[in-house]
């Protein structure tokens, strides 16, 4: 087990969730992998402090054409990237290096685009191979990405975590060396810190990049204490052995307020927490086999139990505190209709099937297990036996990618402030391919309202129409049970300065710093 002191020092102590499926969020979807690369990588753009405003990143400004399908970026000289081991970088980072990172996942016959599997699921689920005609090198500090077809979010995918700027020069040193795979593991990018190194399920040391282009941060390192057990990062902060500690128990948040040495900070994110059923499985290809699981769950005893009242029960993958939500009400709590539902599907017997639940806590599941016991519970009294797997996150993050469970527990987090990132990345049929739709439901009619509320030119309200419809039929298909929208609470050390809960996105450790 790892323990550290760091009292009166600059290194900062984060007692992280669990250990990171990649150093490269082109290839995940894992918000432990997002946060583990947050400090190594930059972007063309940034999202600002509240979420709602651009701020230049790696480019210093950008243009956007008439037509709405040319976007030219326009980069910042003298931007550094970092050393790894043997190698040294020879040049800035310059307009190369974006094509190479976005060709590598659009371009199937890019050097690097199968390395490590090359499964590119935020890309692919954004539909952007569709969308993306071209990245083209104007010269060493301008690049442009040519649409097919104009589209009204596209700028905030360039803020997301999948966009990274990776060093197209340390990618050519690793395959002139045969170590190719190492780029999603080792990763080299122009960030504040440096990755230095890790050990699975135990810690990640980052040291601080001087030559960053905004300016040294005020702490010198940062590790990553990767403690899967919410009660064990309790007890680290209680001890001063970490500063930040990841995703607080909602059972623990009356003694964290009460104890001297912790700073409890409550906010609004936006997320959802569900149970995905994959209906590319029969019975769960049944409509009212879908219903009757919907019916069985008790919803409101999870809020209780495993909230602690710190959520809402959730109806549409779409928060109620972000703009599109429909007010939908999903089956409610009846064993009587489950059973009936069930009854008529030829399914009066019950069945078994594979239930999975979340080895770590999230901000959307704050206790998998916990809640898988509920749901166990839940089921058999329709019926329906239900026995528990788990993975380590990792494992199940892969697995669940492709299609390997019948019944399993997610959420998300919102990348950006638009109903979109729920009802497209996680539920389009493009997202099926990604292995992002857990359901493996495709509808048409569904798809092509999320895809007209992005076809520039649309109005808001035009957009609001069609989201709203959206959500109305995922009412009637239900791939997903939806769970809870849970509230975010932060627990630090007073000495910790800085922190702020994020509204969507990674954490951010740039801004921070210690005092003595």
């Amino acid at each position: 087990m790892f323990i550290y002191s760091p009292a009166f020092s600059k290194t900062l102590v984060y007692c992280s969730e669990a250990s990171p499926d990649y150093f490269n969020p082109q290839l995940s979807l894992s918000g432990s992998a997002f946060d583990a690369t947050s400090l190594v990588y930059s972007r063309l753009l940034e999202f600002g402090s509240k979420g709602k405003k651009f701020q230049p990143g790696v480019a210093k400004k950008w243009t956007i054409s008439k037509d709405g399908r040319i976007y030219t970026f326009y980069l910042r000289k003298n931007v550094s990237f970092h050393s790894r081991g043997d190698f040294k970088p020879t040049r800035f980072l310059n307009a190369d290096d974006v094509v190479w990172s976005f060709e590598r996942q659009r371009n199937k016959n890019h050097l690097f685009h199968k390395v490590n599997g090359g499964g590119y699921r935020f890309f692919q689920a954004l539909d952007l191979p569709d969308l993306l005609l071209e990245v083209r090198k104007k010269n060493d500090y301008e690049v442009q990405f040519i649409l097919k077809t104009p589209h009204v979010v596209f700028l905030s995918y360039l803020a997301m975590e999948f966009a990274n700027i990776l060093s197209r020069e340390y990618g050519d040193w690793l395959a002139k060396h045969g170590k190719k795979e190492k780029i999603d593991f080792e990763p080299v990018g122009t960030g504040p810190f440096i990755f230095k190194k890790y050990i699975k399920d135990s810690l990640i040391r980052y040291v601080r990049n001087d030559g960053y282009y905004l300016g040294p941060a005020a702490l010198e390192k940062i590790v990553f204490s990767i403690t899967p057990d919410p009660t064990v990062r309790f007890q680290k902060l209680k001890k001063e052995e970490c500063h930040l500690m990841a995703f607080p128990q909602p059972s623990d948040r009356a003694a964290m307020k009460k104890h001297k040495n912790i700073q409890v900070m409550d906010g609004i994110t936006y997320n959802v927490s569900y149970l995905a059923i994959n209906t590319r499985k029969p019975p769960f290809n049944n409509l009212k086999v879908r219903k009757a699981i919907a019916h069985a769950l008790n919803r409101d005893l999870y809020i209780k139990a495993i909230y602690k009242n710190m959520a809402e029960v959730a109806h549409s993958p779409v928060p109620p505190t972000l703009w599109g939500h429909e007010k939908i009400t999903s089956p409610s709590y009846s064993v009587e209709k489950s059973k009936k539902l069930l009854r008529e599907a030829g399914y009066g017997k019950g069945f078994k099937l594979k239930l999975w639940t979340m080895p770590i806590s999230r901000p959307y599941n704050p206790n998998g297990k916990k809640m898988g016991e509920l749901m166990q519970a839940d089921l058999k009294k329709v019926g329906i036996q239900a026995d528990l797997v788990t993975y380590d996150w990792p494992a199940y993050i892969a697995k669940s990618a492709r299609g390997e469970h019948d019944l399993i527990q997610m959420g998300w987090t919102a990348d950006i402030p638009d109903p979109g990132n729920f009802l497209g990345t996680l539920l389009s049929c493009q997202a099926v391919d990604s292995g992002a739709n857990l359901s493996g439901w495709c509808e048409a009619r569904y798809d092509k309202l999320i895809h007209q509320a992005v076809q520039w030119p649309v109005s808001l309200s035009r957009r609001l129409s069609l989201y709203k419809r959206a959500q109305r039929i995922f009412r009637q298909k239900l791939p997903w049970v939806p769970l809870a929208h849970a509230y975010h609470t932060a627990a630090f050390s007073p000495r910790l300065k800085g922190y702020r809960i994020k509204l969507f996105g990674s954490e951010r450790f740039y801004e921070l710093s210690l005092s003595d």
